[in-house]
C-alpha cells in the first residue's frame, strides 16, 4: 500500500461562506510525506499552512487553520475529500481566508479531485492506528476514539427541533463508503441562526444552494434532503475533516455524541498527547497491492497484530 496525491492540477473556482467573496482554488499534485497543505496565495508573502491539529487555531463554526498570521477556514469538507479518496499528498493553492462553500457537501470536492485522478507514489502509506480508548467530553457533550479493525464513525446527534431529534448514524469505510454514503450529506443551520450569523456579518455566501436551511416546522430548500438523515451523515462528514489532521488515515472507532469542531479537536489533541494511545505503522508489502480495495479494508489485518 502506497501513498497517493493527485494525477494532474484541478481548478476551480466558489464562494466563501462567510465572506461572501469569489474564491480561486487550484489543487496540485505534491511529492510523498508532503501531506496536505495550503498555500495562500493572496499574502504579501504567499504562506504555506500544513493541515495537522497543531496548524488548528479556531474552532468555532467551522475549522480554521493558520501559520505566522495567515488563516484558511472551512477546510473540513475538502479535507474529508482528500481523506475519502486516499488521498495523502496535495498542495492547495487559494486566494481567500476560507474554503468555497460549494453546495455544502463534500461531493463537488470528490469529483474535482477523481476528475483530476489520483495516483500511487512509491513510498510506504502510514496508518496510526488506535492502541486505546481515548475519550472527551463537554457536559452531555462527548466523542471517543477506540480500538477497531478499520475505521467506523458512529454518531448521534440530538437537537431540540422536531426534524432533527436524536438522529443517528453508523459506517464502517470500506469500498465506497464515504463516496456513496457521506460525502453528498451537505452542511445546515437553524432559519432563526443564519438571520442571526448575516446580521453580525457573517454567512454572506451562505443560501439554499449551499446549505440546508431548517425553519421552525418545516426544510425550507424547495428540494428537500438528499437523505432522510442528511444531517447526521452530514456531522460524521465533518469528523471525517477534522479526523484528518491527524496527518494519516486512521485505524479506529470514533464514536460521538453531539459532538462539533471544537470537542473533535480536543480528542486530536488528546491522542497526540500521548504515544501510548497509538502506534504508527507504514504499509509496503507488495502482497497487500493483490487487494482492490480502499486502504481502511486492507488494515483490518495489520491493526490487529500491530
Amino acid at each position: 500500500m502506497y501513498q497517493k496525491t493527485i494525477a494532474r492540477q484541478v481548478s476551480f473556482t466558489g464562494i466563501g461562506l462567510h465572506l461572501g467573496k469569489k474564491v480561486n482554488v487550484t489543487i496540485r499534485p505534491a511529492n510523498a510525506d508532503h501531506g496536505i497543505i495550503f498555500l495562500r496565495t493572496d499574502m504579501p508573502e504567499p504562506v504555506e499552512i500544513k493541515a495537522d491539529a497543531a496548524s488548528v487555531v479556531d474552532t468555532k463554526l467551522a475549522t480554521t487553520l493558520g501559520y505566522n498570521g495567515a488563516k484558511i477556514s472551512t477546510v473540513e469538507h475538502l479535507l474529508a475529500a482528500f481523506m475519502g479518496l486516499g488521498i495523502d499528498n496535495a498542495l492547495v493553492e487559494i486566494d481567500s481566508s476560507e474554503v468555497p462553500i460549494m453546495d455544502g457537501s463534500a461531493s463537488p470536492f470528490v469529483y474535482l479531485l477523481k476528475t483530476a485522478g489520483i495516483r500511487s507514489q512509491k513510498k510506504p502509506k502510514k496508518f496510526l492506528v488506535i492502541k486505546r480508548v481515548i475519550r472527551v467530553s463537554d457536559g452531555d457533550k462527548r466523542v471517543i476514539l477506540a480500538p477497531f479493525k478499520g475505521l467506523k464513525i458512529t454518531y448521534t446527534v440530538d437537537f431540540d427541533h422536531p426534524l432533527i431529534a436524536n438522529q443517528s448514524y453508523s459506517a464502517e469505510f470500506s469500498n465506497g463508503t464515504f463516496e456513496r454514503e457521506i460525502s453528498r450529506a451537505r452542511t445546515f443551520g437553524f432559519l432563526k441562526d443564519v438571520e442571526v450569523l448575516k446580521a453580525n456579518g457573517l454567512a454572506k455566501g451562505g443560501s439554499l444552494d449551499n446549505a440546508i436551511v431548517v425553519g421552525d416546522f418545516r426544510i425550507i430548500n424547495d428540494d428537500g434532503l438528499r437523505f432522510p438523515d442528511e444531517f447526521v451523515r452530514h456531522k460524521i462528514l465533518d469528523s471525517i475533516g477534522d479526523l484528518s489532521l491527524l496527518g494519516v488515515p486512521v485505524i479506529g472507532h470514533l464514536i460521538a455524541y453531539k459532538s462539533g469542531h471544537s470537542l473533535n479537536y480536543s480528542l486530536m489533541k488528546k491522542v497526540i498527547s500521548n504515544k501510548k494511545n497509538w502506534k504508527l505503522i507504514e504499509v509496503c508489502d507488495e502482497e497487500f497491492e493483490r487487494y482492490n480495495v480502499p486502504s481502511f479494508e486492507l488494515l483490518k489485518q495489520v491493526s490487529a497484530s500491530a
